[in-house]
């Protein structure tokens, strides 16, 4: 009688960090065009920066959050970063049933990583140069969403990176 084991092992590359953040991108345009909010030169410009963060690990999640006139938080998709994941494959994005309320707007909200934390400001504002940010990142306010409920989850993969978004309502 033999035995033996399998060892089943992935690592993800730069390119499948990009194909995961894919779902990420048409998530938020599908948002931008359901709330009528952002142009999709501003979504672009939003997704290359959150790309670049998350191709150097420095990026923990985003938010993507429907405020109202009143600066109330109505709606948010959190898109969290596991690095150390095993799935190899995830869902198809979508199930975003934002609309469009009267006097709202969009924000983004990044939470960074400790090695993002680790660098000094002079290290980050190169980095930030350096791959030509488009977005000036200012430091955000709360992220307690307890008002909300969560909703649906839905998660992206590639070769063990994943990106799970959590939705609240």
């Amino acid at each position: 009688m033999t035995y033996g084991t399998v060892t089943n092992t992935a690592t993800y590359t730069v390119v499948d960090i990009r194909k995961t953040f894919e779902n990420f991108d048409a998530d938020l345009r599908m948002i931008a065009k359901r709330t009528d909010t952002w142009t999709s030169d501003y979504v672009g410009r939003v997704v290359h920066d959150v790309v670049k963060l998350a191709e150097k690990h420095y990026l923990e999640y985003v938010d993507i959050r429907q405020v109202n006139a009143a600066g109330e938080v109505l709606q948010v998709s959190r898109f969290r970063v596991n690095s150390e994941g095993s799935a190899m494959a995830g869902a198809r994005p979508g199930g975003n049933d934002w609309g469009p309320v009267y006097g709202s707007s969009l924000s983004v909200q990044l939470s960074y990583s400790t090695a993002w934390h680790a660098l000094s400001a002079a290290q980050q504002t190169a980095y930030q140069t350096n791959n030509g940010f488009k977005i000036g990142w200012v430091t955000a306010s709360s992220t307690s969403y307890s008002h909300l409920t969560r909703g649906t989850d839905r998660a992206y993969a590639a070769k063990g990176y994943e990106l799970n978004r959590e939705d609240y309502k």
